[in-house]
């Protein structure tokens, strides 16, 4: 991955000089700005997040929140114990309330206790990570910092479909999870081994 962004940039600087080369320096600091610019206001946006995370944590509240997903997590991680169980409800909480970054640790958590040592993901763990990554939210709250920061009149207008888009990629990535066990299944009856 390294390698294509490598190529990517010197792509990019190479055409910018053959066409333009007097404001390849000044593109060039241009884009170094936006990104200091960018990674300042998402520190902000991660510390405020993350801060409420803790206040939720110190009230009690995170485990609250826990709990109404727990009948998800006990649905799709029947097999894992209690305790991880708990940390995905928490994980999923904070992704559903939009707070990547406080759900990011504690998705590390949980996989890590789901991790047995084996060479491969297991089917949990795969379903975890589809979780994770389409992360079903009902308050971008990121997205919506972002907008606002941005200048945004009407930033909460992106909750209904964010909502309805990663409401279907879960379903797509769950769905493809699915498909793709039930082939490998399939194929190993062929072989004539056992599933």
């Amino acid at each position: 991955m390294n390698l294509i962004f490598l190529i990517m940039c010197c792509l990019g600087l190479g055409a910018i000089c053959l066409i333009n080369p007097e404001s390849a320096i000044s593109v060039m600091l241009e884009g170094a700005e936006d990104a200091v610019s960018l990674s300042i206001k998402m520190c902000a946006v991660y510390a405020l997040w993350l801060g409420i995370l803790e206040v939720m944590e110190g009230a009690g509240l995170n485990k609250l929140v826990a709990t109404l997903f727990r009948p998800l997590s006990n649905f799709f991680f029947k097999k894992q114990s209690k305790e991880t169980r708990e940390v995905i409800s928490m994980n999923m909480a904070a992704d559903f309330l939009g707070m990547g970054g406080a759900a990011t640790p504690l998705g590390i958590k949980a996989m890590k206790m789901m991790d047995k040592g084996e060479e491969s993901a297991s089917y949990d763990m795969v379903k975890f990570l589809i979780l994770n990554v389409t992360s079903i939210q009902l308050l971008p709250t990121t997205v919506i910092a972002l907008r606002t920061q941005a200048g945004s009149n009407s930033a909460s207008d992106i909750i209904f479909p964010t909502l309805i888009s990663t409401i279907v990629s879960a379903l797509v990535g769950l769905g493809i999870l699915k498909i793709t066990q039930l082939l490998k299944g399939k194929f190993k009856r062929k072989k004539g081994g056992k599933i």
